[in-house]
């Protein structure tokens, strides 16, 4: 039986308007963890995306 790894990156606007992205992957509960704390950090715009194995998150377009 193969495990399949499923991994979420993070994009979101920091409270000076800065557009940020993280520079790894979560798994999910780690992923809803962050944003709750950028959520805390006044940040907007938090989305958490689904990321395939092997590549990396883009800023949004």
């Amino acid at each position: 039986m193969a495990i399949t790894m499923t991994g979420y990156g993070i994009r979101w606007t920091d409270r000076e308007g800065v557009p940020r992205l993280a520079g790894v992957s979560y798994d999910k509960a780690s992923a809803e963890d962050l944003e709750m704390r950028l959520t805390a950090e006044k940040c907007r715009d938090i989305e958490i995306v689904l990321v395939k194995p092997g590549e990396r998150l883009q800023p949004a377009s």
